[in-house]
């Protein structure tokens, strides 16, 4: 069932996604809070964000060849659902779910710990502790992306009480992050920051 995508019938993996899902937020959480421990709560969720997200779990199930084991419905097996991003990651929660439910927890995060040990292993506090417009360039670089745009919507005020707003946007969601400060360059580590938070949202 967890192989199997819901174009090829109503007993999907689709609960055992949901079920994996938070299992492997959990426990990649619980790691990250025992190799960091002088970490903030900020960015502890960006390294899980870094972590748990669509196209890191898509390019482990493609080292795993998981593609190949896929249930598809006729539809998505023309159109290549097996290379889907959306399809690849799905299917990997949903075996962390059915692994939890076979075999219970401890078997399930010895398994999750296996498959991020790399990824894991190449965490550098110190690249997260950048200031967030380079955080957040470096994400779109290591996305492949075109790099944030930042455009000036208003400076208001008296030259030296001057208050400037920043809308920044990425390419890879739609919606976009506005920023104040007391200079162009704060309205924009501003907007950069609430774009941060709300990837690391849409990635939980």
């Amino acid at each position: 069932m967890a192989l199997t995508h819901r174009s090829a019938g109503a007993n999907n993996n689709e609960r055992l996604e949901f079920l994996g899902d938070s299992i492997l937020g959990f426990v990649i959480a619980q790691k990250l809070y025992e190799l960091f421990p002088d970490a903030s709560e900020g960015i502890l969720s960006r390294l899980r964000a870094s972590l748990v997200n669509q196209s890191s779990l898509a390019e482990l199930a493609r080292h795993y060849q998981l593609g190949d084991y896929l249930l598809l419905g006729s539809g998505e097996l023309k159109s290549g659902g097996f290379r889907r991003d959306s399809i690849l990651s799905d299917a990997l929660e949903a075996i962390m779910g059915a692994l939890f439910k076979d075999q219970g927890i401890k078997a399930c995060q010895a398994w999750i710990e296996f498959l991020f040990a790399e990824k894991l292993n190449s965490l550098s506090l110190e690249n997260w502790q950048k200031d967030p417009k380079t955080q957040l360039q470096e994400l779109m670089q290591s996305k492949k992306q075109i790099l944030p745009e930042y455009t000036l919507l208003t400076m208001s005020g008296l030259a030296h009480e001057q208050m400037f707003k920043v809308k920044c946007s990425i390419p890879i969601i739609t919606d976009t992050c506005v920023g104040t400060g007391i200079s162009r360059k704060r309205a924009e580590q501003a907007a950069a920051e609430l774009m941060l938070e709300l990837l690391n949202k849409d990635n939980k």
